[in-house]
């Protein structure tokens, strides 16, 4: 991310604006701040303007991106997302064929899959961090797994090891993708350039060679352990600390644990998801459970025992204590991920009816009744 400013703001518009308006918006400013529109003097500036804006408009586009963005800001998209990921699927094409006029064809602009190289074709280089011609070196893709946890797990912490697959570089071929012993040669397409250049207008715009992928050499005879592509998808037993504190949507960020790539490895997000307890409900830091007492014991008081994650502890009911109340036992609740700070156990007090009474139990009962004068024909 290269900007902390409100991708709102940026664009212009509201943050109750629907796809359309946002997309008209970034339309006109795409226009207005495109690096070809402005003097060479303004080009760089012009630059950074056209990422900011494009930048706003990958992630307001993208209905995902936009929640996780509405909810807890640029640390959201930050944490979940590398800047490639950021552009990955974004619709620039419909919009750029409006300002360049076409696509494919006769020589047109190609918007492909990878976004990233929109920019490159549209401009001869990669304003996004790529830079320079052939081939751009790239981080492998991040990862990411739903791992289950006790309650007792994310309230203690815990070390977990569990199996992923996940792309290496081939051992044979070192990731060449080439038989050992055997050598590539020059793409005949780019002349082993990596990118050739198209006419568009007055443009004249450079984009990655579709025949060698950017690299400007061919495989010719090609690794037998990995069919050529460089890489395998490989098991790996991985093991990774939860703190204690987490709950169900926490995220955990294993650096260097995604798939290979030629710029260093992705990383895995671990995606906690909290069993449901037999006992407990979990309310933010404090955990909720329920006691069931006597009648007797709610009408004269008594002590009783609560039990707690952290083990049983001795609580007084006052006398009188009608069902429903709730009780706070200090302290007996989950640690704040931060501050370590645990919050309490809420106890909801729940008076049993006794059921089944035999004939001296049912007397008394008539008896307290007749003494509280309560008519009970």
């Amino acid at each position: 991310m290269t900007t902390q400013r409100d991708y709102y703001e940026i664009l212009g518009v509201a943050r109750s604006a629907t796809i359309d308006e946002i997309k008209k918006a970034y339309r006109m400013m795409a226009m207005k701040h495109h690096p070809d529109r402005v003097a060479a003097d303004q080009k760089k500036e012009a630059e950074e303007r056209f990422k900011e804006i494009s930048e706003a408009y990958a992630v307001l586009s993208d209905e995902n991106k936009r929640r996780l963005y509405d909810q807890y800001g640029h640390a959201g998209i930050d944490q979940r997302y590398s800047t490639e990921d950021i552009f990955r699927g974004a619709d620039f094409s419909s919009i750029f064929e409006e300002i360049f006029g076409g696509r494919g064809g006769g020589g047109g602009i190609h918007f492909g899959g990878d976004s990233g190289n929109v920019f490159e074709e549209l401009f001869g280089h990669d304003i996004f961090g790529g830079g320079g011609s052939g081939r751009r070196s790239r981080h492998g893709r991040d990862l990411q797994i739903q791992l289950e946890i006790t309650l007792e797990e994310a309230v203690f912490g815990t070390e977990k090891t569990f199996q992923i697959s996940r792309y290496e570089f081939c051992s044979v071929c070192k990731g060449t993708g080439a038989k050992p012993g055997s050598k590539k040669t020059i793409c005949s397409y780019c002349r082993g350039a990596g990118q050739v250049t198209v006419s568009q207008g007055f443009f004249h715009l450079t984009q990655t060679c579709s025949k060698c992928g950017g690299e400007g050499r061919i495989i010719t005879t090609p690794c037998p352990e990995c069919a050529g592509q460089g890489r395998l998808k490989v098991p790996r037993k991985i093991s990774v600390k939860i703190p204690a504190g987490v709950d169900t949507g926490s995220q955990l960020r294993v650096r260097g644990e995604g798939e290979e790539g030629e710029g260093g490895s992705g990383d895995l997000f671990v995606v906690i998801r909290v069993k449901k307890h037999h006992l407990y409900e979990r309310q933010d830091h404090d955990l909720l459970c329920e006691v069931h007492i006597d009648v007797a014991q709610a009408v004269l008081g008594a002590e009783v025992e609560v039990p707690t994650l952290y083990g049983n502890v001795k609580m007084k009911i006052p006398a009188g204590t009608p069902s429903g109340k709730v009780f706070r036992v200090r302290d007996k609740g989950v640690p704040d991920l931060r501050s370590r700070q645990k919050g309490d156990e809420l106890v909801r007090i729940i008076v049993d009816i006794p059921q089944g009474l035999n004939a001296a139990q049912k007397k008394l009962m008539e008896e307290f009744a007749r003494l509280r004068n309560i008519d009970l024909n």
